[in-house]
Order: C-alpha cells, then structure tokens, then sequence
C-alpha cells in the first residue's frame, strides 16, 4: 500500500465536507456582504447600470404600458480568473494516518492535516476578499490570464467618484482641509448619481486618526452633544453619526503576496522577481534570507514594472540577497493609509454586486475545491485546493472614494 491509498481522511468526499465546514473568516467584509451565483461558462458576462430605475408613469385607462429600459445602460464580459494552490505531506504523515492501534499519533496527524486544510482554504478565500474589494475601491482587477498574459478588468466607476484631493485641501496638511465638507459632498454625488445614500462608510485607523485631529470636526464636536470626550472613547461612533455617514467600518486587514528573487541584488533599486503581479507602489517589500532565519530587510515600493518583471524601492537593500533563494514579501493593507470610502451596497432592492463562480476541471464544478495527488518517491500526498471566478459591479456609481493625501509626504 503506498501514498493516500484506503486512507479515508485523505479521500475527496472527506476532503470537502472537511473544507467546507470551515467558517470564512469574518474579517473578509466584501466576501461576506454579497451572494455568489454560478455562471455557465468562463467568459462571464452583467449588465451595468448608472442612474436609478426612476418611476412608472401615469397613463391613460385602456392605453397601452409604456415600455422601460435602464438609464445609462450597458454591458461588460471578461475571463474569469483562475487560482489555485497547493501542500505537500510527506511519507510519515501519512503512515500516522494510517498505522493501526495508535490513537494519539492518529489525531496528531488529523490535526496537522485539519490545520494545514484551513489555512489553504483561509487562503482562498481572502483572494476573492482582494478580487472584491480591488472591484469596489479601486475599480479595476488585474490577474493572469491563460498563457501567463496579465489582464486587467475596468469596472467603469466614474471618475468623479474617484477623487484625489488637491495638495492645499488634503486632509493631512492642506491649508484649505475641511474633511466636513469634501465628505458631503461625496455624499450629494452618491445622490445626484445614483439616488443612494451610503450605508457602509469603510477606513482603516490611520484616518481615522487624521479625521479625530482635524480641527474642522474638533470645532464641530465643541458644539455638538459629543464635545465631552466622547471623541476618544468611542471615535467610530461619534464621527459616523457628526458626519451623518451612519457606522464607520474600521478596516486594518492587510493581504500579503510573495515572490522569489530571479536575480541576486547587487547594489540596485531595480529588483527582479519571478511574478510581480500582485505588488503595489506604497508596499512594504520585505527582503526575506531563505538559509539564515528570521533575517529580513524592509524597503518601501516606488514602482511596479508588470512587463519586466521588476519592483522599484527607496533605497537598495544592504544586505545581498540571492537570486533564486531568497524571496520577497509584501504586505499592504486592503485600505490604504489616506482613503476614506463609501458605498451603498444596495440599490433599487438589489445588490450593487455579485461574485460570479466560474466552471473549471474535467468534472466542471463551481466554486471551491480540495483534491489530492500522491507522489511516488519518496512517498507523499499533495493537497490542492482551486476556485474560479469573477466579481462583478451591476452599479458603479454608487460607490466613492476621496484619497485624502499623498502617501509619500504622511
């Protein structure tokens, strides 16, 4: 008997009931806040509405009823995207999992096999929680397409709802700051627009740090009901209800993407890694010494070259890394520093968005899926897990983000 063979821990059926008993975790707010449907094919395809639904008109008795479009229509298709990935158990996990009359050792190997389940699904899951939330605060995906080929989705947020503010009205240090009104506003768009108000008002601490000392909202509070302190022991609260944005979601989850060095770093702030798709300008990239433990070097990313393969930093690591050894790690946070965003998950009785599950494998199934493949020598189990998909945005205008300052100048 070798590798997964008459093991039933290890079989598919047990596999996924295993997996899908797994609770997505909470902190995955986009993931969790819309439905997934099933799509018929990869090429996915929605409709996408500005506007509102309006009104149904007065007519005549007896006359015939109007017909009705969608204001602003139109349509938008892509590929779904595709990722997967895998863990590898070697010849003694699996002799525990199978060797009689030894309870203890049999659980052990369970457990490793249970933790090593949840953190690939944990995984999976939090790339459909990036995909969503680069959808709403972004507007656009970027992922790889069949032949290696990068492709970008636009979902076609307009660019007033994009909003980068002035250097003299940043909320950091402008001298015209006055956050108050640039967030009414904000909101006056989302009516005008799309006949919204937003019901999720979505930062991470920093701002709202920035938001607590900005002296328009301290001048505010001094006359409002919340200028006893109130302020400090309950931030989200007060400054939610003071700029009638409703509760404020305070969002600090960080992503963290990885790839492996392709060249040795010699003294350049040009570094070449093996898949730079996922890397961002305003990352920490951290500069990982594969053979010597918990040796690491911090550089922050200037530039991403998606074409050649390269990041650009601040400054040149002093440590040499080598090529093909060691790697690079960033880790960014889902909401950057110096964006406040809002949105309205719902309009006209539907939700603004849906997470499309494309088919994929010989048996097309949808969704999330965990199989295993032995290796013969020396013997082990591969465990693998895929999903397929694509989010989709029915109602671009009914989301706004204000990036509040410059990253570089905080």
């Amino acid at each position: 008997m070798k590798g997964s063979t008459g093991i039933p821990a290890l079989q598919l059926i047990t596999l996924n009931k295993l997996i899908s008993k797994f609770v997505r975790p909470p902190s995955n707010f986009f993931t969790n806040l819309f439905p997934s449907s099933q799509y018929d094919s990869d090429t996915i395809e929605w409709e996408i509405e500005y506007g509102s639904g309006g009104m149904t008109p007065f007519v005549a008795p007896g006359s015939v009823a109007p017909a009705i479009g969608i204001d602003g229509t139109g349509s938008a298709s892509a590929k779904a995207a595709f990722w997967k990935e895998k863990m590898y158990f070697d010849e003694e996990f699996l002799n525990n999992l199978r060797e009689p009359g030894t309870a203890a050792t049999y659980m052990k190997a369970e457990r490793q096999l249970a933790k090593g389940a949840q953190k690939l699904r944990w995984r999976c899951d939090r790339r459909r929680e990036w995909m969503v939330s680069q959808m709403l605060i972004e507007g656009a995906l970027t992922y790889i397409q069949q032949g290696g080929i990068k492709f970008t989705v636009s979902y076609g947020i307009p660019t007033s709802h994009q909003v980068t503010l002035d250097d003299d009205r940043n909320w950091e240090d402008g001298a015209s700051r006055n956050p108050v009104e640039d967030i009414f506003d904000a909101k006056q768009t989302l009516a005008d627009d799309a006949m919204v108000q937003p019901n999720h008002c979505m930062m991470n601490s920093q701002m709202l740090k920035v938001l607590m000392f900005d002296a328009n909202i301290q001048a505010l509070l001094e006359k409002s009901a919340f200028g006893n302190g109130d302020l400090f022991s309950n931030p989200v609260g007060v400054i939610g209800n003071l700029l009638g944005v409703g509760p404020i979601s305070l969002y600090d989850e960080l992503y963290e993407v990885q790839a492996w060095l392709t060249t040795t770093t010699s003294g350049s702030e040009t570094i070449y890694l093996d898949d730079v798709s996922d890397f961002e300008v305003g990352g920490k990239a951290r500069f990982y010494n594969m053979k010597a433990y918990n040796t690491y070097e911090d550089e922050v990313i200037t530039a991403v070259d998606k074409a050649a393969g390269t990041i650009t930093i601040g400054a040149h690591p002093t440590t040499t890394f080598i090529g093909g050894q060691d790697k690079v790690v960033m880790r960014k946070k889902f909401i950057q520093d110096n964006v406040f965003f809002m949105f309205a998950d719902s309009q006209g009785g539907s939700k603004v968005a849906e997470f499309m599950e494309a088919p994929y494998g010989n048996s097309r199934r949808w969704g999330f899926f965990a199989d295993t493949k032995d290796e013969w020598d020396p013997e082990g189990v591969w465990l693998r897990v895929q999903d397929k998909g694509l989010p989709v945005l029915y109602n671009p205008d009914t989301t706004y983000k204000i990036t509040a300052f410059d990253l570089d100048e905080y």
